[in-house]
């Protein structure tokens, strides 16, 4: 068996209308734009929404913070004391998300066993991190989902399964729809198919095929390395939180032990059309830019020639390098090593970019530099994991924000009094 399996899985009686105000984007997104969350609260108003059950990481410093994990605690079992939700048992449901842009992205939602995960870097895991964790992150959220009665998933996980294998067989079937309506603030559509029965365990043995250890070992031109099955997409420390949780309440022989050694979460197939990888530009401000060159020039080995290519932005010009003695697998993770190390020494602020034009921009101000990387492809993901262990954090950004995963499914995990 693979780490993802079936789970009882609990959706709102709603209508569509209702479902519109129920679903609301992931709370790692607009962190910095308090507008957006202020028009979602006016959508929602007072109707049933998964709003009232998360914490928006814009709020995570808030004077009032404890005050609304309270308050989430007790709208959870409000929830669930009504009869708000119908419970779907061992099932999986299959998303399909019509993003802003007309792309259909399918996913499965359903639960990993926390057991098969390790976020820690050089892990062996069937499940594991695809960037660093930066451990200060999780406690806050610990205090979010430890005494949580629900749990609500916005973390994606990725197959490499180019042959369509897992998900895609189903696209065709003619299934149980438990959703179909419109997402809020230009998300898109969402519509949901129960998975069950014959067509759940197709699933667990297409998985079980991708998990075979020889096979996996000659797709990657590997020896004897353990199966690297669930690369985490998005949600990277909202899975790390409730790892922690587990492992708390497993210390504490919690009789809710059980409930949290699994997390509800999406599996996207990695080579999905609608799936892109975005580069994350970097640009240093504040810094003596002749010596940061001069000693990136003598770590890196930058000249013409070298396969990891990056461009260098300085006030107008704009010139291209290559790195001869790489530390990583990847461009970004040789770049971002040597400005980690140089800006422990020296003086210097990093701020991770979005587009071209934005970094130009910035980098017309006096002491700054921009770094120009190319997208990162889709084979390159599992087997730098593989080989690296984790990727550079800010490697890529996988979608826009509208495009992220929307709260939907829930899952109970703790104990009912």
């Amino acid at each position: 068996m693979t780490a993802f399996s079936t789970a009882n899985i609990l959706l709102p009686q709603l209508s569509d209308a209702e479902m519109t105000r129920w679903a609301v984007v992931a709370c790692d997104q607009y962190t910095g734009e308090p507008d957006y969350w202020e028009e979602t609260a006016r959508i929602v108003g007072s109707s049933p929404s998964t709003l009232n059950l998360i914490l928006p990481e814009i709020f995570l410093e808030s004077p009032d913070c404890e005050n609304k994990i309270k308050a989430i605690n007790r709208t959870m079992d409000e929830y669930l004391s009504t009869d708000l939700f119908n419970l779907h048992k061992d099932c999986f449901i299959l998303t399909k998300r019509t993003q802003d842009d007309g792309r259909l992205r399918a996913g499965l939602v359903g639960a990993i066993d926390l057991e098969m995960y390790d976020y820690n870097k050089g892990s062996k895991s069937q499940v594991r991190a695809t960037e660093a964790t930066v451990a200060s992150r999780i406690p806050p959220r610990v205090k979010i989902r430890m005494d949580a009665a629900l749990e609500l998933p916005h973390i994606m996980i990725l197959i490499d399964d180019p042959g369509n294998t897992v998900i895609e067989p189903l696209l065709g079937k003619k299934l149980q729809r438990v959703y179909n309506f419109e997402l809020m603030q230009n998300g898109g559509h969402l519509e949901g198919e129960i998975v069950s029965g014959e067509d759940a365990q197709s699933v667990l043995s297409a998985l079980d095929r991708l998990a075979d250890r020889a096979d996996f070992n000659a797709r990657y031109g590997l020896e004897n390395e353990d199966v690297l099955l669930y690369a985490m997409g998005d949600g990277n420390h909202s899975l790390a939180t409730a790892k922690e949780c587990y492992e708390r309440k497993k210390r504490e022989g919690s009789p809710d032990a059980e409930l949290a050694r699994y997390a509800l979460v999406e599996v996207v197939n990695l080579h999905s059309p609608a799936l892109e990888f975005e580069a994350i530009h970097r640009v240093i401000t504040d810094v003596d830019v002749e010596n940061l060159m001069c000693k990136m020039t003598d770590a890196l080995g930058l000249s013409d020639s070298g396969e990891q290519r990056f461009r260098v932005v300085i006030a107008d010009e704009i010139s291209e390098y290559g790195i001869t003695k790489p530390t990583s697998n990847l461009t970004v993770g040789s770049l971002q090593t040597f400005l980690d190390k140089y800006l422990a020494e020296n003086p210097g602020k990093i701020d991770y970019i979005h587009g071209e034009d934005v970094v130009k921009n910035l980098c017309k101000s006096p002491n700054s530099v921009g770094f120009l990387l190319d997208s990162m492809t889709k084979s390159e993901l599992f087997p730098t994991v593989i080989k690296d262990g984790a990727l550079p954090r800010k490697t890529f950004s996988m979608g826009h924000a509208n495009d992220k995963r929307f709260y939907c499914e829930a899952r109970v995990i703790r104990n009912q009094q």
